[in-house]
């Protein structure tokens, strides 16, 4: 069972068929899935599944703070289901591929206090850019 379906199970959320398939096409590491693909997957499992209800799941699951909206050059949203651990991305520039990274320190001390303009820092997201190997070779 996929850490994102647990999580819905303890949170008492309604899990019908339909949502239940959703969180398991988003179950496991380095997952970062368009609405179209986590379509694709769903209606592999579960063939009367809608583009509408897979649209409607993804936006109640960001709205519960279960799924993050990854967004990256003009390129489609993506839907990264590890939400509880922080972590920063790892983009390959080319085929758009991204990897979850969990680089070591404090990126919100890194920022020097003239450089935060009076603000009371919460949060840091960073992406790292690149080229992965299988587009190099």
């Amino acid at each position: 069972m996929s850490d994102l379906l647990k999580r819905l199970r303890e949170r008492g959320w309604r899990l019908t068929a339909q949502r239940r398939v959703v969180a398991e096409v988003l179950g496991g590491d380095h997952i970062h899935l368009t609405a179209d693909e986590v379509h694709a997957r769903a209606v592999e499992r579960l063939p009367e599944i809608s583009r509408a209800t897979v649209y409607n799941t993804l936006g109640e699951l960001v709205t519960l703070g279960e799924l993050v909206e990854v967004s990256t050059d003009h390129r489609a949203t993506r839907y990264d289901p590890n939400a509880h651990r922080p972590h920063h991305h790892l983009l390959c520039d080319r085929c758009g591929t991204i990897r979850d990274v969990h680089p070591v320190g404090d990126p919100l001390s890194d920022l020097p206090e003239s450089e935060r303009f009076g603000y009371t820092l919460a949060d840091v997201e960073l992406t790292y850019r690149g080229v992965c190997p299988d587009c190099t070779a």
